[in-house]
């Protein structure tokens, strides 16, 4: 990978930007866009969007949502205690004893979760697993009025875990999933920028999956554009570490390429034809059953306006949803190529009707 591109990456993993309030790591993203593309603009959901050949046919969407899971501050006591809700889906173990970052409005907030510690536990408690609400955000106050100088209810805030590289081309972080996906369509766009398609190419960078049960930015982005036909990109969990069973979730190893869907909310024309550019390509690449839903914002856009051809490229990803989620570079330029490499195979003749 680039060093430039490297260096936006950690930039943008590192931009707090949980589900509802993405507007730092949005912010990143279109400042980086405006580098290569014909036109880059935000909208009221707090999607960015970007075009290369904006005036081509047919349209192309490829969507990663930007936004990541967090915490919420939804009451502050006497002493200045913040007790929180998640944002999305936790496991609660992983909070205990992390440092945080609140987005506060004056700025950027310090603070540690705090929890009862274990000499001070009983041994019933010992064998019960820590909830959210036996937690709470310690900031140093001195009581409430101190508090809520810094912080008010409905802060979101993040877990502080800046991006790490790690040998062998990993790369560490808390917000992979999905920032991730939004770096890679618009590495895609780069690349579509370098060499124009025939079709009007769109990366957007969607809002509010984590808590998108009414489709989230995703939905009312591809309603906007309407496409002829789209690809979201998402991590999905890596199978290659202890105590996954493959016959159960698959085989998906990092540095093994992208990972393409087949079935729920995935056209299958769509899916043969990422097949047959990542064989054309010579990008190694893994299959993944959706017999059900995918769980993406591929869910979504499938489904929008009278409904869209989609696609569905994921990353894999160790440790989802936990501040040490890991991916191999590697995969995240041979799903950028294959975005591309596909982009320039449509063209308004392209049927996606399955058949």
């Amino acid at each position: 990978m680039k060093a430039s591109s490297l260096k936006f990456l950690k930039q943008l993993l590192d931009s707090p930007g949980p589900s509802g309030f993405e507007t730092a790591p949005a912010g990143v993203w279109r400042t980086e866009a405006e580098r290569f593309a014909d036109d880059v603009r935000a909208d009221v959901s707090g999607n960015s969007i970007a075009a290369v050949n904006s005036s081509g046919t047919p349209r192309i969407m490829f969507a990663g949502h930007i936004d990541e899971i967090g915490l919420m501050v939804v009451h502050v006591d006497d002493d200045g205690f913040l007790y929180f809700s998640t944002i999305g889906g936790w496991d609660s173990q992983v909070l205990v004893g992390q440092r945080v970052v609140i987005a506060a409005k004056g700025g950027l907030v310090d603070g540690v979760i705090g929890k009862k510690a274990v000499h001070l536990i009983n041994g019933d408690e010992k064998n019960n697993a820590t909830k959210v609400k036996d937690l709470w955000i310690d900031i140093g106050a001195k009581n409430k009025t101190d508090a809520l100088k810094r912080v008010r209810v409905g802060d979101p805030a993040v877990l502080a875990a800046p991006a790490m590289e790690l040998p062998n081309g990993k790369l560490v972080s808390r917000s992979i999933d999905n920032r991730i996906g939004a770096f890679v369509v618009l590495e895609a766009l780069r690349q579509l920028a370098a060499r124009k398609p025939k079709a009007g190419a769109y990366a957007v960078a969607t809002a509010q999956e984590e808590i998108a049960w009414t489709g989230g930015g995703a939905r009312t982005s591809a309603a906007e554009l309407d496409p002829k036909v789209a690809v979201v990109v998402d991590v999905t969990h890596a199978t290659d570490h202890p105590s996954v069973e493959k016959k159960e979730h698959g085989e998906c190893k990092l540095g093994g390429g992208p990972v393409l869907s087949r079935g729920s909310a995935v056209n299958p024309v769509v899916f043969e034809m990422l097949v047959e550019t990542a064989e054309k390509e010579k990008i190694p690449y893994a299959i993944r059953a959706a017999p059900r839903d995918t769980g993406t914002d591929a869910d979504s856009i499938f489904t929008a306006q009278r409904g869209i051809p989609t696609g569905l490229v994921s990353v894999p990803n160790r440790y989802m949803h936990s501040p040490c989620e890991m991916v191999d570079l590697r995969d995240l330029e041979r799903a950028a190529q294959l975005l591309a490499a596909f982009a320039r195979r449509v063209t308004q003749k392209t049927d996606f009707t399955p058949r």
